[in-house]
């Protein structure tokens, strides 16, 4: 199966990118609406994949700071290309926006993920929307997506 991978902007593609943000976080990660939907959305850039009959698979936003957030795939497309693909592509949109660092706040059991992937961690472990999470930071030039698998 191929994929499609284009920037979007919120206020254009807002609903496909709501739909697999509410399946994955909302439904399936029990987070609520209210904390997963925010003031960011309306500034970050969002980058949204498609599949072989353009049907929105999964997304992710860029903040302006470097941090990855809202990283989300459909279940039955969660795969290594999925997310190398798409984690590619943010770097590269990162390195054409002129962010140095790029970080993310992964669940606890992520961490050694990233750590292979040339991210290290910032700060203790905080909690976010009831999830514990670390923050890991990377030079965007020095990430590696190689090793990423299933991460959402």
């Amino acid at each position: 199966m191929g994929y499609r991978i284009n920037k979007v902007e919120w206020d254009r593609q807002k609903n496909e990118l709501q739909q697999i943000r509410e399946r994955v976080f909302v439904y399936e990660l029990h987070i609520p609406k209210r904390v997963e939907f925010d003031n960011l959305d309306k500034l970050a850039l969002h980058v949204l994949v498609t599949d072989d009959s353009f049907c929105p698979v999964a997304t992710a936003r860029l903040c302006n700071d470097g941090l990855i957030g809202r990283l989300a795939v459909l279940p039955d497309h969660r795969n290594r290309t999925v997310y190398c693909s798409l984690l590619n592509y943010i770097f590269d949109i990162a390195v054409e926006q002129g962010i140095e660092s790029i970080s993310v706040n992964c669940v606890l059991h992520e961490v050694e993920r990233f750590k292979r992937n040339g991210f290290i961690k910032q700060g203790n472990v905080f909690m976010e929307a009831g999830i514990p999470r670390q923050r890991m930071k990377c030079p965007v030039r020095c990430a590696d997506t190689t090793p990423f698998t299933l991460v959402h």
